[in-house]
């Protein structure tokens, strides 16, 4: 499992935690920015991060800006890409399960490093379900296409 990780200037400290977490987990990373404080646009970031799951380069990406929706946001322009806005485990958990997210997003202002530890662990050890989820992950596709 190789994972995209890029934050924007808000979300880099928190980044930085993740990233810290993810090699001390053995988990192969690669770190897209952004690398400084100072200002950047976070639909940049975004961009990227999802164009390489959308690839295949890629299994999952981890985005982190001050709230996470606007990453949020930009990363579901992509085709293909599901990702998930989560501020706790158990949305963590489902999202991969029932939704078969492949982006986590995080706000670095609305929680702590100890609690987005938790939530990456939460989405990365959880997998799809399928059964009755994937109709629905089937219907998100074909909305995709119109």
């Amino acid at each position: 499992m190789k994972i995209a990780l890029a934050s924007d200037h808000a979300g880099l400290h928190l980044k930085e935690n993740i990233a810290a977490y993810l090699k001390e987990s053995g988990v192969a990373f690669y770190d897209y920015g952004a690398y400084s404080d100072d200002s950047v646009d976070y639909p940049d970031f975004a961009s990227t991060v999802a164009g390489a799951v959308q690839s295949g380069e890629y299994a999952f990406g981890i985005l982190i800006c001050g709230t996470g929706v606007g990453m949020s946001i930009a990363a579901n322009k992509y085709p293909g890409i599901r990702a998930a806005l989560c501020s706790e485990t158990f949305s963590a958990r489902c999202a991969r399960e029932h939704n078969n997210a492949n982006i986590l997003t995080m706000g670095s202002r609305v929680i702590g490093a100890g609690l987005a530890r938790d939530i990456v662990e939460a989405f990365l050890h959880s997998g799809f379900e399928g059964g009755r989820h994937e109709n629905r992950i089937i219907k998100i596709s074909r909305l995709e296409q119109k």
